[in-house]
């Protein structure tokens, strides 16, 4: 995955410059027809029951960490469209992109689907 431009400046800051950076209690899957950049954008899907969802990673190892449960999405009661991205966010909604990734493989969502990551699959690994 790859850092936002958002999260970047926080290290950095924090890291080298001794500015205080609070790190969220709780961050949140995302889900995108249109993929985001390190600066933020994209299309986040909306409507059809869509709800970004929580996750909890694993104490890192190696230099990387991933979810340590199956993380659900709401059945589509509409559809979605073509999923080609997943950001992780400090907030529920709104909030800061702080991680981005294409997904392996775009997945079309129609009503009546479901989106899930199995567990240790929604992986974050440093560079």
């Amino acid at each position: 995955m790859s850092k936002s431009d958002y999260l970047e400046a926080q290290l950095i800051n924090h890291v080298l410059r001794g500015t205080a950076y609070s790190s969220p209690t709780a961050v949140y899957a995302a889900l995108y027809t249109a993929a985001p950049t390190d600066a933020g954008g994209g299309t986040e899907v909306s409507g059809g029951s869509y709800v970004r969802q929580q996750v909890t990673f694993s104490t890192p190892s190696g230099g990387e960490t991933s979810n340590t449960a199956e993380v659900i999405f709401p059945l589509a009661t509409a559809d979605w469209g073509t999923l080609v991205a997943v950001g992780i966010f400090d907030a529920v909604s709104a909030g800061n992109l702080l991680y981005w990734a294409n997904l392996n493989a775009s997945r079309t969502i129609l009503t009546n689907d479901q989106f899930r990551f199995p567990a240790s699959q929604l992986i974050v690994q440093e560079d």
